[in-house]
């Protein structure tokens, strides 16, 4: 049987780009929604109505608890033992930021035990997982191969993208997109820019 949403907790664990579209997609189910977000920029998702809470309170009240938080030394093994024992019995944990954000060897145990309802995983501590990792058989757990974002439509704007930044450097503009931004500064690159503007 499924579980109903109405009147349930939506929490995520970080508040930027991401955890914001989340919380549009979930304003439908009537939830009601928190963040916890030490570094939250105040200018992203002022739109929405989430209350920002403490670390502890996220995983106390949410009913379906979100990772959506960068991985760095600060969150590596964050969501330990000490931090899923304050879940509730019928809460669920979904990660779909990045493996080592959670302690996999104290969720499993959380899972085993039966200590909260279960977890939805597109990403896990060691990729590919061992296939003896107790945590592939375990019955209230889902899991997706780090491949949550690939459909039809990331591709195609990934391929238009692309095409955009190739036409930009060839009327001798600076892609828009660029990630290597150091480069745009350099003497060669500017020169290549300027001959490709001369000739379009």
């Amino acid at each position: 049987m499924g579980v109903g949403l109405v009147g349930k907790t939506l929490g995520s664990l970080g508040f930027g780009s991401i955890a914001g579209e989340m919380f549009r997609m979930a304003s439908v189910y009537g939830m009601q929604h928190i963040a916890h977000d030490p570094f939250r920029n105040r200018e992203i998702n002022q739109d929405l109505d989430v209350t920002m809470v403490e670390l502890e309170q996220l995983f106390r009240e949410s009913d379906v608890l979100c990772i959506n938080c960068d991985l760095n030394p600060g969150t590596e093994g964050l969501v330990d033992s000490r931090l899923l024992s304050l879940m509730k019995p019928n809460a669920f944990l979904i990660n779909t930021a990045r493996g080592p954000i959670v302690n996999q060897r104290d969720l499993t145990e959380v899972l085993q035990k039966k200590k909260i309802a279960g977890a939805g995983l597109d990403v896990l501590e060691k990729e590919p997982p061992d296939p003896e990792d107790p945590i592939l058989s375990l019955d209230n757990v889902i899991l997706a191969p780090h491949a949550l974002a690939w459909t039809d439509q990331l591709f195609a704007a990934i391929g238009r993208s692309v095409i955009e930044s190739v036409l930009s450097i060839k009327n001798g503009i600076i892609p828009e997109n660029s990630v290597n931004r150091d480069v745009l500064q350099k003497p060669i690159f500017r020169q290549k820019l300027e001959h490709y503007r001369s000739r379009s």
